[in-house]
């Protein structure tokens, strides 16, 4: 029998893989292969649980931020109530103001109507009487004229007196 390449190649192989086994690799690799299967399932436990506290995290935040939304909706629907009332309020306090204000005008032209035809009258009066004076004195003598100022007078009393009333 020749001993070819092949064989010792095939002796080595024993050898090698014997010292493998004596110094225990295999169980070593193992170990640290179970080892980083641990660590592993560690990082996946771990990561497990912080994506559910997450989730947890991510669910009370989108209940807040609806219930601050709802929030502000109902502080915004209610202010738009407000400056609904307010817009109400002020447009009924301009219309009583003006028409309050129109009412004041309409009764100072009244009274300033009123006061002009009293004037008016006056003077038509004083001229009516003025006029009627003159025309007595030169046409009537005393004793007449003192008579007809006499009833004249008295008429324009109870004219007066009738417009006055």
């Amino acid at each position: 029998m020749a001993i070819d390449a092949t064989f010792w190649v095939a002796v080595s192989f024993i050898i090698f893989f014997g010292a493998l086994i004596y110094l225990k690799i295999p169980q070593k690799i193992s170990g640290m292969l179970d080892k980083m299967i641990s660590d592993i399932k560690n990082e996946i436990d771990e990561s497990e649980k912080l994506r559910t506290e997450a989730k947890k995290l991510l669910d009370n935040s989108q209940k807040k931020l609806d219930k601050a939304q709802s929030v502000s909706n109902e502080i915004l629907e209610n202010a738009k109530k407000d400056a609904d009332r307010l817009i109400i309020e002020m447009n009924d306090k301009f219309h009583k103001s003006s028409e309050i204000k129109k009412n004041l005008a309409e009764n100072k032209i009244s009274q300033m109507k009123e006061a002009a035809l009293k004037e008016i009258k006056d003077a038509s009066i004083k001229i009516a009487v003025d006029s009627v004076k003159k025309i007595i004195t030169t046409s009537v003598n005393k004793s007449k004229l003192d008579a007809v100022f006499q009833k004249n007078l008295d008429e324009t009393k109870a004219e007066l007196k009738k417009i006055n009333s």
